[in-house]
């Protein structure tokens, strides 16, 4: 565990043990990422796609060239900017270029990543590649449910600008 991205305060994971959740010791890898995770995504099912970029944006910049965390971080930016793409602009070429970046980033990382369900976030970015309509209503799975944006949420990522 790195100082820079430890937070006692970080919740542990809502249900079973995920990558990243040490649950001998009761901590987070990196609380820091597991904070931009639960903001980001609730961010991403509240349909602010932006925001939820700015969210993993901001912890991407926490880790190394090469790391899981990194590649993990830029990959979940994609899918936040691919999505703003589709769902604000209409603009399914861009939206197709920056879900096959993700998919290369997030290609090889565990399936339950700090929580999140990356088995379904790729292959619904293979699907939507292809037929785009699959975004519709779509929300991200993470420990198991589908959360949804809080306030919180929003004020955490009004911090970051």
């Amino acid at each position: 565990m790195d100082d820079h991205t430890r937070d006692e305060t970080v919740e542990p994971p809502a249900a079973g043990e995920p990558t990243g959740w040490d649950p001998n010791r009761a901590v987070w890898e990196h609380a820091t990422l597991r904070r931009a995770v639960v903001h980001g995504i609730r961010l991403y099912n509240g349909g602010a796609y932006h925001e939820s970029h700015d969210c993993f944006e901001a912890e991407w910049y926490n880790y190394g060239s090469g790391t899981t965390e990194s590649a993990f971080a830029h990959g979940m930016v994609q899918v936040a900017a691919g999505a703003y793409k589709h769902v604000d602009f209409g603009n399914d070429d861009g939206m197709r270029s920056l879900f096959g970046t993700a998919l290369q980033y997030l290609y090889g990382i565990p399936r339950d990543f700090y929580g999140v369900d990356l088995l379904d976030v790729r292959t619904r970015l293979t699907n939507a590649r292809n037929d785009p309509t699959v975004l519709d209503d779509w929300t991200i799975r993470m420990d198991g449910s589908r959360p949804t944006v809080r306030e919180v949420d929003r004020q955490y990522a009004a911090r970051l600008e």
